[in-house]
């Protein structure tokens, strides 16, 4: 099982001991993302030490009012699997929009550039950002997918929809009807850990071996035997991020 996006370094416990509880319920593999430049380093450093953790680096849209484009340029040198996670937040609305605007289109050159897969995160933006994307040929992860405004334009695309523990909520009936159509082979399954911890563990914080219980809800929704649906979920992980 792959755990396809996780802030390790983000949460209270110590990385070591998210992964160890990780590997003892068979997440073999995870992807952390390094959201803020200031901890890229730690993170590459952390995912060089530690066998099936690798790095998944960019700014996050929160930061665009504050960020320095050129510390983009550090990413050449990071090598990450993939960009991002990068897009556009006007429901939070902590950065201004034409600099968040701005940030995403300079990640999207860059993912471009070096044939990465972009991570997108977007909320109250959706009409921006697949603006945005249109220009972009690559391969696109939507991360925590939780709008259905995106069904429509990702299966049109071709765009990978990642799910996270709110695909678990009782009131996610329109989540899990997204997870429903979404093809198989368009489908990941993440934590977005310390955040969004699946029903079971809700009001406190996730990690990585939860990934399993929100994988686990997909087989459901979607009929599927879970081992099927684990082995088609890493093969697209495998896929959309180049993971041998």
């Amino acid at each position: 099982m792959i755990d396809t996006h996780a802030h390790l370094h983000a949460c209270a416990d110590p990385p070591e001991d998210l992964v160890a509880r990780a590997r003892q319920v068979g997440v073999g593999k995870i992807l952390e993302v390094g959201a803020w430049p200031d901890s890229w380093r730690e993170v590459v450093d952390f995912c060089r030490s530690t066998e099936g953790v690798l790095p998944i680096l960019g700014i996050h849209p929160h930061l665009a009012g504050e960020a320095d484009r050129g510390d983009l340029e550090q990413l050449r040198e990071l090598n990450p699997v993939a960009i991002g996670e990068t897009g556009l937040d006007y429901y939070r609305d902590y950065a201004p929009h034409d600099a968040q605007r701005e940030l995403f289109a300079a990640h999207l050159d860059l993912a471009s550039e070096l044939g990465k897969a972009i991570v997108i995160h977007c909320r109250a933006a959706e009409r921006e950002v697949l603006e945005a994307l249109a220009r972009f040929d690559g391969t696109v992860v939507l991360h925590c997918f939780s709008s259905p405004e995106l069904l429509a334009p990702a299966l049109e695309r071709g765009y990978y929809a990642s799910f996270a523990g709110n695909v678990t909520y009782p009131g996610a009936e329109e989540l899990r009807e997204a997870a429903r159509a979404i093809p198989a082979d368009r489908l990941l399954v993440e934590t977005d850990c310390p955040y969004l911890a699946p029903q079971s563990r809700r009001g406190r914080p996730n990690e990585p071996a939860y990934v399993v219980q929100t994988a686990g809800t997909l087989a459901d929704v979607r009929g599927q035997d879970p081992d099927e649906l684990e082995a088609r979920l890493d093969a697209n992980a495998a896929r959309a991020f180049g993971l041998s």
